[in-house]
C-alpha cells in the first residue's frame, strides 16, 4: 500500500489562499511547518512580536533622537548652573556692598573695646576712651530663710523699672520663695527674679532686664527688706573726642556701619580701633571666581573632546549655544582697564589663561596687588561705576542665561519642544498603527494556528481514504 501526504498546494487550498497582503502572515512559512517542519503548531506570540519589532524600526529612530535631545539637554542645563554661579561671583566683585566693601577690624586693646563694620563702612581709624561701662541694675532681699520652700510672712512691697507705672506685689503668709518668683517673673514687669542660695540661706534676687539708667529698678517695702545691689547705669565714652553715652555696651550709631563693643573701663586710656580692607575675603573671592571660571570652561572643554572609544565628541559639540559661552569666557583674557596704572589685566593680577582656556593663579602677585594697590585692583574689576571687569563678562554671561530669552533658555526650549514633538509622534505612531497592526496579525496568526492544528486529523483521514482504496484493488 502505498501513503499519499498532502501537497503544498493542497495545503495553501485547505487554508484558502498561497498569497497574503505584505502585512499579513507569510503562508510558505506556514506550509512548510505543515509539511516539512518538525515543530507541531506556531509560536504566536513570538511571531506578533517580530513582526511588530521590525514595524517599530522608524519608532526606534525617533527614540534615539529623543536619546540625544536627552544628553544634550542634561549637559546644557549643567552648563547653565555652572554660569549662573560665575555671574554671582562677579556680582560680588562689582558690587557697592560685596568683597572690596568688605572690612577688617582692629583694636589697639581689645580688653577695652573692639569694633565690627558692615559692609559699606569707611575704611579709617577711630579713637575710643571709656570712662565706665553700662551697668544692669539689681536687687536682693536683705533677710535670708532657711530655703527656697520655706513659708514667708505676710507683707508687700512696690518695684517700678525706670519710668514705669509701679507694681505693688503681694507676699501671702506661708508663700515661699519659689512661689513669689513665679508670680513675679509672671507679671512681664521687665525685670527676672530669682532664688540665690549662699551660706546664710535663701534670698530673693531681682535683675532688670536690660542696662542702663532708664532700666533703673526702685523697691519701696514697709514690711521685706531690700538691698540694692547694683545701680542701672548708661556707659561713658569718647569716640574721637566726642562724648557718647549708651544704655548698653554695644554702642552702635557713633561711626555709621561701625559696631563698638565695650569690654572694660579705663578713664583716660584711648584705644584706636581701625576698619581697613579685608584684603584675605577679596582675595577669597577673586580665588572662587577663578575656580567658578575654570569649572565653566572645563565643561567646554569636555564638550570639543572627541573620544577615541566611541567615536564622538560631546553632546553639545555642535551646539551654537556652546560656542558662544567660550567666546565670552576666552575674550576675558584679553580684557583692558584704560588709565588704571599697572593693574589693567588679569595677567598684571597674577592671573594667567593657559592654553585649553583656564585659569592659573599666582598667589604671591596677587596677594602683593591686593594688599599694595588696593584702588587699582578694585577700579579694575569694578571701574568707575560699576563697569570694570566684572561687569563685562557678567553682561555676556547674563545674555546667555537670562531666564526669558538667554541664549540658553531659547536652547533649552527648543530641544524640549523637539523632544515633546518626537514623542507626539511615537504615541499617534503607537496608537494609529502598532496597536492596530498587532491586533490584526494576532488574530491572523491564532486563525492559521487553528487551521494548521485541523491539518493533521484531516491528513490522516485521507490517507486511510486512500489506503482502504488501495487494499481493495489489491484484493480483487
Amino acid at each position: 500500500m502505498s501513503s499519499v501526504g498532502l501537497s503544498s498546494s493542497s495545503l495553501a487550498s485547505l487554508l484558502g489562499s498561497t498569497t497574503t497582503p505584505s502585512n499579513s502572515i507569510d503562508l510558505s512559512s506556514l506550509l512548510e511547518v505543515a509539511t516539512g517542519s518538525s515543530s507541531e503548531g506556531i509560536n504566536v506570540t513570538a511571531a506578533v512580536n517580530a513582526a511588530v519589532t521590525a514595524a517599530e524600526a522608524p519608532e526606534q529612530q525617533w527614540q534615539a533622537q529623543q536619546t540625544a535631545l536627552q544628553a544634550q539637554e542634561n549637559d546644557l542645563t549643567t552648563v547653565n548652573g555652572q554660569v549662573t554661579t560665575l555671574e554671582k561671583d562677579l556680582t560680588s566683585l562689582n558690587s557697592l556692598t560685596g568683597a572690596f566693601a568688605s572690612l577688617s577690624t582692629t583694636s589697639s586693646n581689645s580688653s577695652i573695646a573692639t569694633a565690627t563694620a558692615t559692609s559699606g563702612t569707611a575704611a579709617g581709624s577711630h579713637v575710643v576712651n571709656v570712662s565706665n561701662l553700662a551697668t544692669t541694675a539689681s536687687w536682693y532681699s536683705t533677710t535670708a530663710v532657711a530655703s527656697s520652700s520655706t513659708g514667708l510672712s505676710a507683707g508687700s512691697f512696690t518695684l517700678q523699672v525706670g519710668s514705669g507705672s509701679a507694681t505693688q506685689i503681694n507676699v501671702a503668709s506661708g508663700e515661699t520663695l519659689d512661689q513669689l518668683v513665679s508670680a513675679i517673673n509672671g507679671q512681664s514687669l521687665g525685670v527676672t527674679a530669682s532664688v540665690v542660695n549662699d551660706a546664710s540661706g535663701s534670698r530673693l534676687s531681682i535683675v532688670s532686664n536690660s542696662s542702663g539708667s532708664a532700666n533703673n529698678i526702685t523697691i519701696t517695702s514697709t514690711s521685706p527688706q531690700f538691698t540694692q545691689a547694683a545701680q542701672g547705669k548708661n556707659a561713658s565714652l569718647t569716640v574721637d573726642g566726642i562724648p557718647i553715652s549708651s544704655a548698653t555696651n554695644t554702642v552702635t550709631g557713633a561711626v555709621p556701619g561701625m559696631t563698638i563693643n565695650l569690654n572694660g573701663a579705663a578713664p583716660g586710656t584711648d584705644v584706636t580701633l581701625s576698619a581697613t580692607a579685608n584684603t584675605s575675603a577679596i582675595t577669597s573671592a577673586i580665588n572662587q571666581f577663578v575656580s567658578d571660571y575654570n569649572t565653566v570652561i572645563g565643561s567646554v572643554n569636555t564638550e570639543y573632546t572627541y573620544s577615541p572609544n566611541s567615536s564622538t565628541s560631546g553632546p553639545l559639540e555642535g551646539d551654537s549655544t556652546l560656542g558662544l559661552l567660550q567666546n565670552a569666557l576666552l575674550g576675558a583674557g584679553s580684557y583692558s582697564a584704560s588709565n588704571n596704572g599697572a593693574i589693567s589685566t588679569l595677567g598684571s593680577l597674577g592671573i594667567s589663561m593657559n592654553n585649553d582656556g583656564t585659569l592659573t593663579v599666582d598667589s604671591a602677585t596677587l596677594n602683593s596687588a591686593v594688599q599694595n594697590n588696593f584702588s587699582a585692583v578694585q577700579n579694575f574689576f569694578e571701574g568707575s561705576s560699576l563697569n570694570g571687569f566684572s561687569s563685562a563678562l557678567n553682561t555676556q554671561l547674563q545674555g546667555l542665561t537670562d531666564a526669558a530669552d538667554g541664549a540658553f533658555t531659547v536652547d533649552l526650549s527648543s530641544m524640549k519642544n523637539t523632544y515633546n514633538g518626537l514623542q507626539s509622534q511615537i504615541t499617534d505612531f503607537q496608537e494609529n498603527y502598532i496597536t492596530p497592526l498587532q491586533t490584526r496579525l494576532t488574530a491572523e496568526y491564532n486563525s492559521a494556528e487553528i487551521a494548521l492544528q485541523t491539518l493533521n486529523t484531516t491528513k490522516q483521514e485521507i490517507n486511510a481514504e486512500l489506503g482502504n482504496n488501495n487494499n481493495n484493488s489489491s484484493g480483487n
